[in-house]
């Protein structure tokens, strides 16, 4: 196959579909707004810390993910994995509730929990089981529900669902009132049971780094630093206000500094908003999910010893919970330094600033932990982010963009043609790469 491409957006979707057009025989340049690729998967270095943009962490049984990097592709990210289930927290209470399918040291602290009653444990396995066996593309189609009616129909009880799922859930959907669609609630809860969840050892960078490796051998050029103003298809139209044919007669990237690039097809890889803009399609979602998470360092030789598992707060909502980094992925802290990440929910969090949300996470890990002082802990940097998934009340998968609904030869790429994860933003840049060789 003969063609130019050019892939606008240098995000996870961007870089895969990248890669699979110079697999298929095109010519692709690649351009990335900031001087480096990722979009939402970033990291950075503080004081000899290493912080992801946001708590962000890897589920490797994600299809997508061994499609893209190839069947060694997690054993060089040299993954670090949390410790199945997580630890409920209250003030003089920490317990464990685990997975003794996958851990069975955890099998008797979880049977003797008593913070989840006998018979939702005996439902959590049941369910386990459903998702289990269901094909992939059962997921995403079909009737929805919010999680929070999701479970109720199920029969879990008010306490399973307020002392576990309500922050459990809340750090992966970004909303601890389980009013998320469904579909993403089984998708997930699938994931965990199938394999591990956890950060490569030098950062979630790693992975767009990984990606970006392979796109530059298969032929990708990779401009960084370089914005896009506007798409314009045959005609002389921007798409938005098109003046064109509609014929598949190429298209004309107009970078920031006037300067244009013709190509065969556009693919669009860029933020919900921005990808609106671009191209038109009012279908995008632009109703934006916010998180804070706050990173911060305990002084030397402390630790939470929490057995690589996530704090959940069930008292409170702040913070959401408490991930222990260091005990997870050593390399994230020098020397004998303690890195933890705390989470905080809703559009009011974005406000607060820096020192009330260290306060939270001081208060409730002296809570957690009476006879521990945690004065010494120390904010290493707050991620305030507004947009960091799309929101996907019930209903919304249904009504996404198709990745060919932009006119003429412009794709979409983004996991806001599928669902809001690595999964869908792996997955769509595929689908786009597919549909953009039609126009060559």
């Amino acid at each position: 196959m003969n063609g130019d491409a050019t892939v606008v957006g240098g995000g996870l979707a961007g870089l895969v579909a990248a890669t699979r057009l110079a697999e298929a025989g095109a010519d692709v340049t690649l351009y990335e707004r900031r001087p480096e690729v990722g979009g939402r998967v970033r990291t950075e270095t503080v004081d000899g810390f290493t912080l992801d943009r946001g708590f962000q962490v890897l589920f490797s049984s994600y299809p997508a993910v061994e499609r893209e990097l190839g069947a060694d592709g997690l054993d060089d990210l040299d993954m670090r994995t949390f410790a199945p289930g997580a630890t409920i927290c209250r003030p003089g209470s920490r317990s464990t509730l685990g997975d003794p399918l996958r851990d069975p040291r955890s099998a008797l602290p979880s049977l003797l929990n008593d913070e989840v009653s006998f018979s939702d444990k005996l439902r959590t396995l049941a369910l386990r089981y459903d998702l289990a066996n269901r094909e992939e593309d059962d997921f995403f189609a079909g009737s929805d529900a919010s999680i929070g009616e999701y479970l109720r129909d199920w029969g879990f009880a008010d306490d399973y669902v307020t002392n576990f799922v309500e922050p459990f859930y809340g750090g992966i959907t970004l909303d601890r009132t389980l009013s998320t669609s469904k579909h993403v609630f089984e998708y997930t809860f699938r994931a965990m049971g199938r394999g591990s969840i956890g950060v490569p050892a030098a950062g979630m960078a790693a992975l767009p780094a990984a990606l970006a490796d392979r796109a530059r051998e298969a032929g990708v050029e990779i401009r960084t630093g370089e914005d896009v103003d506007s798409v314009r298809v045959a005609g002389g139209g921007r798409i938005p206000f098109r003046t064109g044919s509609g014929d598949a007669d190429g298209a004309t990237v107009e970078h920031a500094d006037g300067s244009t690039r013709e190509t065969d097809a556009v693919v669009v890889a860029t933020s919900p908003p921005e990808a609106r803009r671009l191209t038109g399609v009012e279908s995008v979602p632009t109703e934006g999910v916010p998180n804070v998470t706050g990173w911060y360092a305990l002084p030397a030789g402390e630790s939470l010893e929490t057995g690589k598992r996530i704090l959940l707060n069930a008292a409170i909502e702040s913070p959401n919970a408490v991930v222990p980094m260091s005990e997870v992925a050593p390399e994230y802290a020098p020397d004998d330094r303690a890195l933890l990440a705390a989470t905080f929910l809703g559009e009011e969090a974005l406000e607060r600033d820096d020192a009330d949300l260290r306060d939270d996470v001081r208060d409730a890990l002296e809570a957690w932990y009476p006879e521990r002082d945690f004065e010494g802990l120390e904010t290493l940097d707050v991620h305030r982010i507004r947009f960091a998934q799309f929101a996907q009340p019930p209903g919304v998968h249904a009504n996404l963009p198709d990745v060919d609904d932009p006119e003429g030869p412009v794709v979409l790429a983004g996991d806001y043609t599928e669902w809001s994860s690595i999964q869908g933003a792996l997955k769509s840049g595929r689908t786009a790469a597919a549909a953009a060789t039609e126009y060559f």
